[in-house]
């Protein structure tokens, strides 16, 4: 069983920063990529950011720049730093994990950030 914990989301004023954090539970993944997707009010989800183990990163083109992943393999950990804020950025974000041949997939229940002054 699989469990996805996410942490970091809430409220902050334009400019601001915020961290989020996604604890995955279960099996190896060593062979899994990592990573958060945003929905935001009336969007379709998106790809925000995606890590694998290695530690390659794929970054949205809207966030490159300002976020910044990281992944702690030992805790099966993966971190998202989010600088330079931006109402646009308001969203639920979710956790994402998923083998690197796309398949089994897992997401987390989501956390809401709104940016808004």
């Amino acid at each position: 069983q699989v469990e996805l914990v996410e942490s970091g989301g809430g409220l902050v004023q334009p400019g601001g920063s915020l961290r989020l954090s996604c604890v995955a539970s279960g099996p190896n993944f060593s062979h899994y990529v990592m990573g958060w997707y945003r929905q935001g009010p009336g969007k379709e989800r998106e790809l925000v950011a995606h890590i694998t183990s290695g530690g390659s990163a794929n970054y949205g083109d809207s966030v490159r720049g300002r976020f910044t992943i990281a992944r702690d393999n030992a805790k099966n950990t993966v971190h998202m730093q989010m600088n330079s804020l931006k109402p646009e950025d308001t969203a639920v974000y979710f956790c994402k994990v998923y083998h690197l041949l796309g398949a089994p997939a897992y997401w987390g229940q989501g956390t809401q950030v709104t940016v808004s002054s």
